[in-house]
């Protein structure tokens, strides 16, 4: 199985279209076509952030085994994470998070908690409203 063959079956494990997976990695949907159809091979970085994004190993995608990772069969990201990469990813918001795609998971984990709490503060605000009220 060739490197990107492992990308796009990681792919639809999660349920997710090639537009939704590569505005959430950042990139266009043509270069996650030309990964998937191995016309293109990822940089280093790349491929750390399909592993990641994935729930797999580098090794994995890169076809040293077969075993997708331990966490292979874990539930698919949630909604939230969505919704949270989308935020990260506006220009408006991303300078706030700006070192968010290169963080370890544990910083990455302490962000999302923190932009939950956010979110959860401003539920039901309408325009006008102060912030907290």
């Amino acid at each position: 199985m060739t490197l990107g063959t492992r990308l796009r079956e990681r792919r639809d494990r999660f349920g997710k279209t090639q537009q939704d997976a590569a505005r959430e990695l950042g990139i266009s949907n043509v270069q996650l076509s030309r990964y998937e159809s191995d016309d293109r091979r990822p940089d280093p970085g790349m491929l750390s952030r399909f592993a990641e994004y994935y729930r797999t190993t580098t090794d994995y995608l890169l076809g040293r085994t077969d075993d997708p990772s331990p966490d292979a069969y874990a539930a698919p990201p949630s909604p939230d994470y969505s919704e949270f990469e989308r935020f990260i990813n506006d220009p408006a918001h991303g300078t706030f998070f700006k070192d968010y795609l290169n963080a370890p998971e544990e910083s990455k984990e302490e962000m999302r908690r923190f932009w939950e709490f956010i979110r959860e503060k401003e539920r039901g605000r309408k325009p006008g409203d102060k912030q907290g009220e």
